[in-house]
This record gives C-alpha cells, structure tokens and sequence, in this order.
C-alpha cells in the first residue's frame, strides 16, 4: 500500500510539478513500481509493454476512427447544424439537459471511450458557437456516459457481474436505471453549476468556423452521420440479445456490431454523405483525417502509459494482498462490495478490471448467502469501480487532453464528479436494499 502511495504521488509530481511529458512520466513510474514491488528484474520491461499493449489494443482503432469521424463531423458543419436544431428545440438556457439526454441514450450500447469521442465534437461546437463554458457544458453529458457505463448492461462489467452472481439481467437493468437517473443529475447538471468559471481552451482539432447556413448539411444527413454508430450498435445489440440462436446470421451481426467495424462503417459513409456529396475531394479528406490522428496521438500515448502502470500493479499481485486484508474486515456485503471495487479502482485505474477483480472476491459469498440482492451487488461493486479517478485512469486524461486543462481542475471537475457518482450509487443501492 505504502509503494503504491509513493508511486502515484511521484507520478503526480512528476507531471503537474516538474512538468514531464505523461507518457515518459507513466513509464519511469511503472519501472519504479515494478522495482519496489518486487518483480524479477527480467519481467518487469514485459509488464510494461504487455500494459501498453492490453490497454491500445482495444481502444486505439475506435480512438483513431472516432477522431476522424468527429474532425469531419466537425469540419463539414454537421456539428453546427446538430447544435442549432438542439438549440432550437430546446433553447439555449436548457442545452445542457438536451446534451445530457443524448449522451444517457448513447451510453447505454456505447463502449464509454467510443462514446466519449463521438460526443466531443457535438460538445465543443455547441460551446464555440454560443460561447459556453466548456466544462459546464461537457462534463454533464460525460457523467451519463460513465453512469452507462459503470452500471448498466450491455456494458461489459456489470454484463459478467450478472452472471457471476446469477443476477436478473432484466431486475438489475431496472434497478440500474433507477440510480442512474438522480446519480447523473446530481454529479452532472447540478455539480456543474460550480464549474462556470473553471477555465478552459478545447483543442482546436474539433473547432470550426461558422458556415453558411446555404452551406451546411442538411439536419436527417447531420444526424443520422454522427449517430450512425450508435444506430448501428444499438440495432446489433438488441437482435444479438433478442436472438442467441447461432448461426451465419448471428455471426455476421456479431461481427458487424462489433465496435472497431462499427467505427470503419461510420467513418466510410461518413467520407461519402459529409465528404464526397459535399464537394470534398479525397485529398482533402485525407488531410482531415492525418490532422485528426496528429491531435490525438499523444492522449493515445498517455492511455497506454496508464495501462502500463496498471498491468505492473496486477503482476505484482499488490491487488490481491489489498483484498484479502479487506475480506478479513465484518461489514455490509454491499458496502464490502463498492469498497473493494473502489480501493481496486483507485490503485490501478482502471473500472472493468476494479469491478471484475472485486466480484470475483465476492462472488461465492454472493451465491452462497441468500440474504445478499445479487443485483444490487451488481450495482455496488459498478458504483465502487467509478471511485477516484485519477491519474492512473485513461479516462481522467481524455477528459484533460481534450478539454485541455490542468492537472489541478482535472482533479476538481473530472475526479470530483465520478466520485460523486459512485457515492450517490452506493447510497441509492443502500436505501434500495432497505425495499427490495
């Protein structure tokens, strides 16, 4: 515990005082903890890149993709157009609400890093064109996002939590909805009234000048372009859930829907419906696309350097010795549940692998004592895992990099807002656990 301590103040440190680049920041923090923690001198530089690897892996595709994809959303003038026609419907004075709404509606099928991507762009034009703070705008849509993603199914924790602990996929999605709703209003709208003035200068890359209107996509094209891997997940998702036969249809949806060809889809029809039909060559396409990628590389850098961080702290086995002193203690399951998911999630950063690691501590206690709501457990432990984060999670750097803040605000908008999050879920499964 104490090394893990050391390791992450001298990570902060490391990027917030002496200024070091993230990344390089991340791998002398990694090789520190590695050492300390007492990993053969011979393993450590394979943990390392075994972390960077596990954790681009998934992600770099739907990132890479999502950029171009939100560049030419951006760049084509259907983030302009999306942005009025949800100004127009609900006025400027309630923007933030209709923005929350639509990331809760994607956040249910959308992977969060996915999701997170595709709602930049569509946040950052409603916050040039009518000069709104970007953190008071952006950081409510972003709280349904992670609420989505931390405890309802289709998400992958709180999926294989139901079935570890024979939950009710149908009961624990209810019960999910139920929290999500007060936990996204009091951690998004309503804690954001206090970041107004927090300054803040999103990167340019989804920054575009206003067009004509005469000049602009129309709105069906706007919205169906920049949700079409929503549609396309949501559609997958429901038949693959509805219908688990197997077979060539089954697989070719399951292919489909995967979330990298989701992407591929979207981002080629995207080149014809926002690029070619409006005029663009292919040169020009080309070139937005390169500058997108440029943009991100370096978050894409610092995502990976927080895995690689994560993966030294699993290899060391410092997780399980911080479970087992936890095990030892006699306290509320659902509580001993959000505990361990939180204490797992705050020393390795990342939620899936926090709620994942604590349900498997607790499952057999789950299954064993009838006297435990396996679906509330659920619903603890994906609360739990949402705890702190910092700077050992990808999220909290996306979050920064786009938003282009520092380390201190990060932490006093981004950090505060998913610890909120996780209390007020523990708190909502609590009281449920008093009824049901």
């Amino acid at each position: 515990m104490l090394v893990i301590l050391i390791c992450i103040v001298l990570l902060i440190l490391l990027v917030s005082w002496a200024k070091v680049n993230p990344f390089l920041a991340f791998l002398m923090v990694s090789i520190t903890a590695g050492l300390l923690l007492g990993i053969p001198l011979t393993k450590i530089t394979a943990s390392v890149q075994k972390g960077l690897g596990d954790t681009l892996g998934p992600l770099a595709i739907i990132i890479c993709l999502g950029a171009m994809l939100g560049k030419l959303v951006a760049t084509s003038g259907a983030a302009q157009k999306i942005a009025e026609v949800l100004v127009n419907l609900f006025g400027v004075k309630y923007i933030q609400l209709a923005l929350v709404a639509v990331g809760f509606i994607i956040g249910i099928p959308l992977f969060y890093n996915t999701g997170f991507v595709l709602m930049v762009p569509l946040i950052f034009s409603v916050v040039y064109k009518y000069k709104l703070p970007a953190v008071y705008i952006g950081l409510p849509m972003l709280s349904a996002l992670s609420v989505t993603h931390g405890f309802l199914p289709p998400h992958p924790s709180p999926t294989t939590l139901v079935g570890m602990f024979h939950a009710n996929m149908g009961t624990t999605l209810l019960y999910g909805l139920a929290l999500a709703i007060p936990a996204i209003i009091l951690a998004g709208p309503v804690f954001a009234q206090t970041l107004k003035k927090m300054p803040s200068a999103p990167l340019d890359t989804f920054r575009s000048e206003d067009m004509p209107a005469d000049k602009l996509p129309g709105a069906a094209t706007s919205f169906l372009t920049a949700l079409l891997p929503v549609i396309l997940l949501m559609a997958s998702t429901f038949y693959l859930n509805s219908n688990k036969t197997p077979g060539r249809v089954h697989d070719i949806i399951t292919f489909l829907g995967d979330a990298p060809i989701v992407m591929l889809i979207s981002l080629l029809v995207a080149t014809f419906t926002l690029g070619l039909r409006q005029k663009k060559t292919m040169a020009a396409l080309g070139g937005i696309y390169t500058d997108a990628v440029k943009d991100i590389s370096m978050i894409l850098l610092i995502i990976a350097g927080a895995g690689a961080f994560k993966q030294v702290l699993v290899d060391s086995g410092v997780n399980n010795e911080i479970t087992s002193l936890l095990q030892s203690s006699h306290m509320q399951p659902l509580l001993l549940g959000w505990l361990l998911a939180a204490i797992i999630r705050i020393s390795l950063g990342s939620a899936t692998v926090a709620g994942l690691t604590a349900a498997g501590i607790v499952s057999t206690m789950v299954v064993k004592d009838p006297s435990i709501n396996p679906n509330l457990m659920v619903l603890s432990i994906g609360a739990g895992s949402l705890a702190c984060s910092h700077v050992n999670d990808g999220g909290f750097w996306l979050f920064k990099e786009y938003f282009n803040l520092s380390i201190k605000n990060t932490f006093l908008s981004w950090t505060i807002m998913e610890t909120l999050v996780a209390l007020i879920g523990l708190g909502g499964v609590l009281i449920l656990n008093m009824f049901v």
